[in-house]
């Protein structure tokens, strides 16, 4: 065994030695293979002052080509490809690997360059770049090192401001508290630009729709002594064309109030532009402020429009509101896409006329429109072009674990604007069968069916019993209705899962969003339970889980997630859920009903009703080590409490471990309670009301859409001690020494990022198993019992 192992080894070592000789091969004389580039730089500089390597290399010019494992595996594979010869092999070989990259002293000049630039960028004026050149180490290679010194970095002194156009002034001294500028900190010119975006957004909110950053200019003056740094802010004028001699006509900024707002709720961009007579085969419906152009008929409800645009004629152009519009527009799920424009109009100096408009109540209002003398008017038009009303979908899954094979498919409908209203309508059939390879002896059936069928009513807008004003300002508002029944029937057991909630989405404009459901409910009603099935469990607690039960409860969650709009930068997400169940059933019993039973003890149509409380957190943080390469981590906690009219969470809400999205190093709820002895079963019941995870890993680009990930996990699920008798203490939470009862595994994954999706396979190796003998819980060998194959869609967190 040991000499085969020898064996393995050296054929290892020589393949690698002969992959790296290779690489050169096809190099010319007098020309070297860049095989790699160093970046040292100076510590002097304090660390909170001092720019990192990593911020130096977005600037260099020419890097090596990429390594696999630290083998030139890219360069070697092209290199097996003939240069005389053009065939689909060949071809296959050039653009699976990569072409040498040879050595160009002037992208390495360029680059000392582009790190000095960038370091007077950031205030190191007195700075210096160097390279070494290194091609005596290794024959036709070359190892360029970068010497950098950042010195002491300049700071500002003072800033100050110059008003050309005096009517800024009060606007711009008034929102000083929130620049970004400020008197001691490291001069830095990226710093400057965002504070040019800052103004020119604080002025575009307050009607200045022609002002841009190239307004706003900055002098920085350097001259003094100590490393300091004066800024002049420089605020101009507006170009507002040129004579005819070419010289700027200049004034001062003016303020824009929007006119009339057209909305073309059918727009065809290739029909307009290809029929010249296309404006005038259109209709116009004017509602609340806005002018609803159409063909032919109105294809969505005037309300509806009226309700999700923020926008309304004779207002001030603000960059927020129009942001905002288009948001919502979208948001509705009918429109396909959405463009905003705006085109200057003119009415005359002190010259009036009279607008009518039916508001939100339908009454009918008119206000007159007086043009102010240093105010300027704009025209908004919508163009939005309507998705695919009606679709269908058909799905089928597949899936095989070590004990079953499975197969599911599902047909669905979907209309977008069922009543006209933007309201979406779906509407699932699914059916799903399972077969076990090597069930008990005491199983009653090998097979397993599923039917179901689910529909959703999604409404553009919140439907309460009352009205209110104070939910205008929440964005994207949703309602949605759903019902499910669900009927399966399985080896132990057969039951009938039904739900029907009621639930209110929306979000803050920015990274929030919430979702509150005050209604709803769930039947569980268990018709059969094959006495066997729990027999070889002494949890009496999990057991009663399995109990037929009726939840009506309340649930509210909670979303933060700053990577929409910057997936390519550093993310955080944040996930809170909370629910109740039973509060309300229990309260108007006890007002209305006569001599009540015992606790929990107490049924709603013949169904006893759970009392239990539900919540968990989970934390998830995202930072960028290269422009491609990302380390992630996650921390999660979650509690579950039974109470009141209920000793035992229904098993459908108690947190399990392993899986895709968990512990990788296990399969789905093979992992826990605590650890307690793992007993083999057709069918995981290893649950619990408490859950710890904490996960980390490395992703990393391997080659075009293929990706990599190398990850560590560490979690279980647990009791809380409030029935010791229950279940062994094994299974019970005590915080003084948890931590020896967790989990651990690594692991490495492969994704396919195909744009709209990411396709994930993970294999986790278990380095840590509580559920094993107390002696043999660290695992030293690779055996496949000690392994799981986990297929997931998306990021794991």
């Amino acid at each position: 065994m040991k000499r085969e192992i020898l064996y393995i080894l050296l054929a290892v070592v020589v393949s690698i030695t002969y992959s790296s000789c290779s690489v050169v091969r096809h190099i010319p004389d007098n020309s070297y293979y860049l095989q790699r580039i160093d970046i040292h730089t100076d510590q002097s500089t304090p660390k909170a002052d001092r720019i990192t390597t990593g911020d130096f290399e977005k600037y260099v010019r020419q890097s090596p080509n990429k390594r696999f494992l630290g083998i030139n595996l890219y360069t070697w594979i092209y290199n097996l490809a003939n240069p005389e010869k053009e065939n689909k092999w060949n071809n296959l070989k050039r653009r699976i690997g990569e072409k040498p990259i040879l050595l160009d002293l002037t992208k390495t000049e360029q680059t000392r360059k582009n790190f000095k630039v960038y370091m007077d960028s950031r205030g190191f004026f007195t700075s210096q770049s160097s390279f070494e050149l290194d091609t005596l180490s290794k024959k036709k290679r070359a190892i360029v090192q970068y010497n950098i010194k950042q010195g002491t970095p300049y700071r500002i002194d003072s800033v100050y401001y110059t008003f050309r156009d005096q009517s800024l002034k009060r606007l711009i001294l008034g929102d000083t508290t929130n620049s970004l500028i400020h008197r001691g900190d490291v001069f830095n010119i990226t710093t400057l630009e965002n504070e040019r975006t800052r103004i020119t957004n604080q002025l575009k909110q307050d009607g200045y729709y022609k002002f841009s950053i190239n307004n706003i200019e900055y002098i920085a003056d350097t001259l003094n002594s100590n490393n300091l740094v004066a800024i002049e802010i420089i605020v101009k004028k507006h170009i507002e064309g040129y004579d005819n001699r070419g010289r700027e006509i200049i004034g001062d900024n003016e303020v824009y109030r929007i006119d009339k707002i057209n909305i073309f709720t059918d727009y065809n961009a290739t029909t307009a532009k290809m029929d010249p007579r296309y404006n005038s085969k259109l209709d116009t419906l004017v509602y609340g402020g806005l002018d609803i152009v159409y063909n032919k008929k109105t294809n969505i409800k005037p309300k509806v429009l009226e309700q999700v645009i923020p926008l309304k004629p004779h207002e001030l152009y603000n960059i927020d509101i129009v942001n905002k519009t288009y948001s919502e527009l979208i948001a509705l799920g009918y429109f396909k896409t959405a463009r905003i424009t705006f085109t200057e109009i003119d009415i005359p100096n002190n010259s009036s006329k009279l607008v009518s408009f039916k508001d939100a109540e339908n009454t009918l209002t008119t206000t007159p429109t007086v043009k102010v003398s240093n105010e300027r008017y704009l025209e908004c038009n919508i163009h939005c072009t309507p998705s695919l009303k009606q679709s269908f979908k058909v799905d089928l899954e597949g899936s095989t674990t070590s004990s079953f094979y499975g197969l599911k498919a599902t047909v669905g409908y979907q209309n977008r604007n069922i009543f006209k209203g933007a309201e979406s309508f779906d509407i699932d059939f699914s059916t799903g069968y399972e077969y076990l390879k090597t069930p008990s002896p005491d199983v009653r059936t090998r097979h397993a069916t599923e039917f179901g069928v689910a529909t959703r009513l999604s409404l553009p807008r919140f439907m309460l019993p009352f009205r209110t004003s104070s939910w205008k300002n929440f964005s994207q508002q949703k309602t949605k209705f759903e019902m499910s029944i669900n009927f399966q029937d399985r080896s132990f057991y057969r039951r009938t899962l039904s739900n029907v909630s009621l639930s209110y989405q929306w979000n803050d404009n920015k990274y929030s969003s919430y979702t509150l459901s005050p209604v709803d409910i769930n039947v569980v009603d268990v018709s059969y339970l094959d006495e066997n099935f729990l027999a070889t469990t002494e949890n009496e607690y999990l057991i009663r889980s399995y109990e037929s039960q009726f939840i009506s409860g309340l649930t509210f969650n909670y979303l933060y997630n700053n990577q929409i709009k910057n997936p390519s930068r550093n993310a955080t997400i944040v996930r809170f859920n909370a629910e109740t169940s039973g509060n309300l059933i229990e309260g108007l019993s006890s007002l209305f009903a006569g001599e009540r039973m015992k606790d929990s003890d107490n049924t709603i149509f013949g169904l006893k009703y759970s009392q239990y409380f539900r919540t968990d957190l989970s934390i998830s943080r995202k930072i960028m080590i290269g422009e491609k390469t990302a380390l992630a981590g996650r921390l999660y906690g979650g509690y579950a409490l039974a109470y009141g009219n209920s000793t035992a969470i229904p098993f459908d809400r108690l947190f399990y471990s392993g899986g895709s999205n968990s512990m990788r190093g296990w399969a789905p709820r093979t992992l826990g309670p605590g650890s307690i002895k793992y007993i083999k079963s057709d069918y995981p019941t290893q649950l619990g009301d408490v859950k710890l995870e904490a996960n980390i890993e490395l992703r990393f680009p391997i080659w075009g859409m293929i990706h990599g990930a190398t990850f560590l996990d560490a979690g279980n699920v647990w009791f809380m001690n409030s029935n010791p008798e229950e279940y062994s203490n094994d299974a019970v939470f005590y915080a003084k020494d948890f931590y020896k009862q967790l989990g651990l595994n690594t692991g490495f994954g492969l994704r396919l990022d195909i744009s709209f999706a990411v396709l994930r396979l993970d294999l986790g190796l278990q380095l840590h198993n509580p559920n094993r003998d107390i002696n043999d819980r660290w695992i030293s060998n690779l055996k496949w019992d000690n392994m799981a194959l986990n297929f997931g869609v998306g990021y794991p967190f």
